[in-house]
């Protein structure tokens, strides 16, 4: 999702969530603020069904629920709408607006999202006691980065690329990077030129 200038007044999570029953688009909520969002683009839609299709029945299997882009995750005062979550614990079993104890978090970013989506959102997810693997995926190129919780609240980072065998370890879930972009047309890289 690509997030639009805030234009609204502070509200407290309360009135947030009586306010945003009668909004048409989505809006995260961090500490006051509220944050429009806007649309992505096909392919990050495809990235995010492609993912969704394989990993659903597996989790499932497990007892897990999982859900895209339409279910929020709170973190602390903050309420983020991630494109793809995953969740194991009994406490969100029976959950109806919003996930408290995922394990998978999912972002397929985008020019305007991407340093939000390494920095602040980064940050604040990884203050989820119960996150396991936040995952990283470019509708540019088929790229997949994870990063995985190990011992000590230490975050190991991986990358997947064409030819490798995508992992989510906490899930006990492999598929190849192909297998997600799969009829996936990306979207067009731009970059600056590099003048030296």
């Amino acid at each position: 999702m690509v997030a639009l200038p805030n234009t609204y007044s502070r509200m407290t999570p309360e009135e947030f969530f009586a306010w945003e029953k009668n909004q048409e688009i989505r809006y995260e909520y961090v500490n006051g603020d509220v944050i429009a969002m806007a649309g992505g683009t096909i392919a990050h839609n495809d990235l995010a069904v492609s993912l969704l299709l394989r990993l659903a029945p597996h989790v499932k299997s497990r007892g897990c629920r999982i859900n895209v882009a339409d279910v929020k995750v709170q973190i602390r005062q903050r309420y983020r709408y991630p494109d793809l979550v995953v969740t194991c614990d009994d406490r969100d079993k029976r959950a109806i607006n919003l996930f408290q104890y995922p394990k998978v978090i999912v972002e397929v970013m985008s020019p305007s999202t991407e340093s939000t989506d390494r920095g602040k959102k980064w940050r604040e997810y990884q203050s989820i006691d119960t996150l396991q693997e936040y995952v990283l995926i470019s509708p540019n190129e088929p790229i997949i980065e994870v990063y995985r919780r190990r011992l000590d609240d230490v975050w190991e980072y991986v990358t997947y690329e064409p030819g490798s065998q995508f992992h989510l370890e906490s899930l006990e879930f492999t598929c190849s990077v192909e297998e997600i972009y799969e009829s996936v047309v990306l979207d067009k890289l731009i970059e600056e030129p590099f003048d030296i």
